[in-house]
């Protein structure tokens, strides 16, 4: 098998498929209570591989790891050094990552439901099901070890709010296309946008964006005899722990829907604008996932034909952000830019650019090239779905709701991290000032700052700000697993006659 070519009976199913005609799930977090037991109900877990079916398979079960996880489960101390620093360091054990994140006031992981500082979980456990089929299947996947070997932290259902997340938009609707035949040639720039990554962005032992391999756990000796690890095709004669496997970043997100919906409500009636627009502006799409800027001319790479109509755009003709606002949600989320400076340039304009001569605005270098943040997302939504009039006739809905923010990446740190604090919480995200993220900021202060404000330049020049937002999502959970390949697996469940 060569350096670039896929086994995909190693890779779980996650990375390649979103499960998304298994409409009910569940997300069990465990503690390991007893590691022999635990290592012997693993070498026999149903685990599903990411090879294609002609039809949707009846049930799906993968599987993750926290680094204090691997360590119960008897992973030895120099393994556990060669993962990220950001996984063993957790999401919630340090102060600094936390201001990073946003997870401070109400985001604190001192406040958190699970995960937060020293209650990290061991495992997590994700089952999907057909309509009608998730129980039995949960019974299935337990088997007889199960209660000898874990002790349950809390289980996060999930609700079938088919495509359409608790403030009522289109949700899943982009997503990055991996190179799965390794036929992307990274070059040193891209002048225009893709949607194709380079495999190494989200799985292990493989080139990423910049034509190198992540660092990931390497070892001397490797025993097994069965099938199993890869030897590490960069570094010789070392065994690869890492490839095939990602890390998998998991937050439960709650949203006060209630609250959004009154909001906008109030602040529209003021302006004297239809709802629909402010809440459309803040999104950066329509309610049906309209895109607030025209498709774009030319196709962009990697684009999904199907997905084409909502898709099919990039922000290069709307530089000043009075179409889709420059902190729109999923404007900050994604920037679709190259790797130029915006605005972008062709014929002479582009080859004086790309001497660093062509024409500069505010917004020039204001941020970073998408190419190398991109996030494979997989969550779930939970709770009940209101209609706009249910939400704005109720103070508190009967019950929270969500999304159990999921996604897979290589690099925690310059992928989720570097999003989450660059793009999602910098107030000074594309050359802006005292804004946040509209859906996902806190409004904290930074360095004094307010971030609570949300803007709309016009095409007449002038800019409609909106002032004292109220934060709409809060952080419940989260925590940083391995998602290892099916091979580290069975070289987990060896650690006892290793």
């Amino acid at each position: 098998m060569s350096d670039h070519q896929v086994d995909f009976q190693d890779v779980q199913g996650i990375v390649r498929f979103g499960y998304g005609r298994l409409t009910e799930a569940v997300f069990l977090l465990l503690n390991i209570r007893n590691a022999q037991a635990a290592r012997a109900w693993l070498r026999h877990a149903p685990i599903s591989n990411a090879v294609a079916c002609e039809a949707a398979p009846l049930t799906a079960m993968q599987i993750a790891f926290t680094c204090p996880g691997l360590r119960q489960l008897g992973v030895k101390e120099d393994v556990i050094n060669g993962f990220s620093i950001e996984f063993r360091a957790g999401m919630a054990n340090e102060s600094g990552r936390s201001r990073l994140l946003g997870d401070t006031g109400s985001n604190a992981p001192e406040r958190w439901e699970w995960g937060g500082p020293g209650h990290e979980p061991h495992i997590l456990i994700l089952l999907y099901a057909q309509p009608g089929h998730l129980n039995d299947w949960i019974e299935t996947v337990k088997g007889e070890l199960w209660d000898s070997a874990f002790e349950l932290v809390t289980s996060l259902s999930t609700t079938n709010m088919h495509g359409v997340e608790p403030f009522g938009f289109s949700d899943g609707l982009s997503h990055p296309m991996l190179d799965w035949e390794g036929t992307k040639a990274v070059s040193n720039l891209e002048t225009t946008y893709t949607n194709l990554c380079s495999l190494g962005e989200f799985l292990l032992g493989y080139p990423n964006e910049y034509g190198h391999y992540t660092e990931r756990p390497l070892l001397k000796e490797y025993h097994v005899h069965e099938p199993g690890l890869f030897l590490a095709p960069d570094v010789s004669g070392l065994w690869d722990l890492g490839r095939n496997g990602s890390y998998l970043v998991a937050r439960t997100l709650e949203q006060d829907v209630s609250g959004f919906w009154k909001f906008v409500s109030e602040r529209s009636q003021m302006e004297g604008e239809d709802h629909d627009t402010l809440a459309s502006a803040m999104v950066g799409r329509k309610r049906d996932g309209t895109p607030l800027v025209p498709l774009a001319h030319e196709k962009i790479e990697g684009i999904d034909p199907k997905d084409s109509e909502r898709n099919q755009f990039t922000f290069d003709e709307d530089a000043q952000g009075t179409q889709c606002p420059m902190g729109a949600h999923i404007r900050r989320a994604n920037p679709r830019n190259a790797d130029m400076p915006t605005p972008p340039a062709h014929g002479l304009e582009k080859v004086l650019q790309l001497v660093g001569l062509g024409k500069r605005t505010l917004q020039s270098d204001a941020k970073a090239s998408t190419r190398f943040h991109r996030l494979l997302r997989r969550g779930r939504e939970y709770g009940v779905l209101m209609t706009i009039d249910e939400a704005l006739a109720v103070d508190r809905p009967p019950q929270p709701s969500g999304i159990h923010f999921m996604c897979i990446v290589a690099n925690i740190g310059r992928q989720f991290e570097f999003l989450q604090n660059a793009w999602l919480m910098n107030s000074k995200f594309d050359a802006m000032t005292d804004e946040a993220d509209p859906l996902l900021g806190n409004r904290e202060p930074i360095s004094g700052a307010v971030t609570d404000r949300f803007s709309r330049p016009q095409p007449n020049g002038l800019c409609k700000r909106i002032t004292g937002m109220p934060q709409f999502v809060t952080v419940r959970g989260g925590a940083y697993f391995f998602l290892p390949s099916l091979s580290a697996i069975r070289y987990f469940a060896s650690l006892e006659t290793e």
